[in-house]
């Protein structure tokens, strides 16, 4: 294929969009409102607040030296007085508009990283249908050249053009050409690009299509709660839903948030294994906490530290931080925090060498004790009893058979596996599901799915309790992907957008009990399935293609 063919005509092309301008792409002001340049305006007004001042103070002390009143002013002291006035809310209200305006990220917690100036300009195509075929114009043609030969790098398309559609629909098109394989069938029309740029994805070329199920009512500490989940496992919704109609059935189901606090682990290194241990016990020790805590809290107004918690190997030490961090999941935020930290002891402790500012002992996104142990964000507790009746008629099993399944598959299969925080059916299909809708990082299913589902019969062996115990669930309601639409929309459903009204951290402990009583719905119907038989019946139903192959062979 010869790249640099040209694209064909269209019939009508639509004009190239015009390249934007400094006047075009930056936000207005309110200092735009004067019709004498900015600098010159702020320059004059200076000058009068500088006079004004030097002047009244000048009369006030010639004043207070003759024990004159003083009250008693003159004209040019009242004009004097005026101009003061003036040129403060002047310059209070124009030189300073550039900082009222400025940025300011819907998560107060954990603020994104700032953003090119020309995101601001890049419009929306919410209203566009989802087309796979970018509709590039004729003045995209050298920029897709220019692409293809390496004399445009691809992440500077969206400086270079201001419009963040455009820059995919190059980028896209100059891929294709590259490696001579289609994108048909994923969407690029139809997507805010703007909204995840400098924050949730680089060198966009389109986006995943990832359908949105709805289970519930939920009910969980007395409320209900309507949990949207995105998958593409056949029953995976109608199974938790099924697990949320017994529940319901039953009276509902309780939590407790046990822990909440985000962790990092920096790696840093010594000269000797004794001169690691002496700031081992310096981090430790109760009496330098309170300090160590006011330079960690600069960070942010809602990070908080908890504790520190060491450990080494040879000369290196880590150290385990763990703080609170509002609304936000906090990665960000206890990062900045352990680097303040860090800054802090390196005057103390000059020959420390910092390997990395996270070391794994924290431990993110990989299965770790330290995680199932001591916990990692939200560690949080589910239960509900279900009654015998809603076991035989709802899940279409009895109490003993699950109990001695969960036994044996959940409990001692698990150990015979030799399980890290596995001690579950299948926790991390429902976490999965709800991160995803709710604009989590889906890498930190990891250790958020680290659960123990235990089953005993109570009420003299008629009823049924499950809980589970999760440990370290991950979340927040700010930050990320949570800004994104359709995530917002499904935190709102939930009643967990945003940052809490109230106290910090409140809607994010609030969901990530959601996510452990779906979790508890999801294991409650699953192990139903099996000790019925029922499982392969139910993902041949819903997870099979119905045609029949055999007959598409001959």
């Amino acid at each position: 294929m010869d790249v640099r063919r040209r694209l064909p005509r269209r019939p009508t092309p639509s004009p190239p969009p015009s390249k934007p301008s400094a006047t075009t792409t930056r936000r207005p002001r309110a200092s735009d409102a004067l019709p004498l340049p900015i600098w010159l305006t702020n320059l004059v007004f200076l000058f009068l607040f500088a006079a004004a001042a030097t002047h009244l103070m000048r009369v006030w002390r010639d004043k207070i030296r003759s024990s004159s009143p003083l009250h008693v002013v003159s004209l040019p002291d009242i004009a004097a007085i005026v101009s003061l006035v003036s040129s403060v809310i002047y310059l209070i209200g124009f030189s300073g508009i550039g900082f009222i305006q400025s940025d300011i990220s819907e998560d107060e917690e954990e603020p994104p990283k700032p953003n090119p100036p020309f995101v601001k300009s890049c419009p929306q195509s919410l209203d566009s249908p989802p087309l796979t075929q970018p509709d590039l114009s004729f003045d995209d043609e050298d920029l897709v050249r220019s692409v293809v030969d390496g004399s445009l790098p691809s992440y500077t398309l969206e400086s270079r053009l201001g419009d963040c559609r455009r820059a995919a629909g190059v980028r896209r098109e100059a891929l294709r050409r590259i490696t001579g394989r289609s994108l048909d069938g994923l969407p690029i029309n139809g997507f805010d690009y703007a909204s995840i740029l400098g924050q949730c994805c680089e060198l966009p070329v389109g986006y995943v299509q990832i359908p949105v199920g709805v289970a519930g009512p939920l009910v969980l500490d007395g409320t209900e709660y309507y949990v949207p989940m995105a998958t593409t496992e056949g029953c995976l919704v109608a199974s938790t839903n099924r697990g949320f109609k017994a529940i319901l059935a039953s009276g509902g189901a309780e939590s407790v948030v046990l822990k909440d606090g985000m962790t990092r682990a920096p790696a840093v290194r010594f000269g000797s294994a004794k001169k690691a241990a002496r700031l081992k016990f310096f981090v430790e020790d109760p009496i330098n906490f309170d300090t160590l805590s006011v330079v960690f809290n600069r960070s942010s107004r809602f990070a908080r530290l908890q504790g520190i918690q060491c450990a080494m190997a040879g000369k290196n030490l880590y150290m385990r931080f763990s703080c609170s961090t509002g609304d936000a999941m906090g990665m960000n935020m206890v990062s900045k925090g352990v680097q303040n930290v860090l800054d802090f002891l390196q005057n103390d402790f000059p020959d420390m060498e910092i390997i990395s500012i996270s070391g794994n002992f924290c431990s993110d996104k990989k299965p770790a004790a330290v995680n199932w142990i001591m916990g990692r964000g939200k560690s949080v507790v589910c239960e509900a009893v279900i009654k015998e009746e809603v076991v035989k008629k709802v899940l279409k099993t009895t109490v003993p058979a699950l109990v001695e399944l969960n036994m044996l598959k959940n409990l001692t299969g698990s150990a015979v596996a030799g399980a890290l925080g596995g001690f579950n059916a299948h926790a991390s299909n429902i976490v999965t599901a709800v991160f995803i809708a709710t604009g989590q990082d889906p890498a930190q299913n990891v250790e958020s799915s680290h659960c123990i589902t235990m089953m005993e019969a109570v009420n003299d062996g008629k009823d049924l309790h499950i809980s589970v115990t999760m440990p370290s669930i991950e979340v927040g309601t700010v930050g990320g992907g949570t800004q994104l639409a359709s995530q917002a929309a499904c935190l709102n459903l939930l009643g967990v957008k945003g940052a809490s009204l109230g106290t910090p951290g409140d809607n994010s402990r609030l969901l990530s009990t959601i996510v452990a009583g779906s979790v508890l719905a999801g294991e409650l119907s699953l192990m139903s399935a099996l000790a019925a038989g029922q499982l392969v019946k139910s993902h041949m139903k819903y997870n099979r293609s119905s045609i029949d192959m055999s007959k598409s062979a001959s």
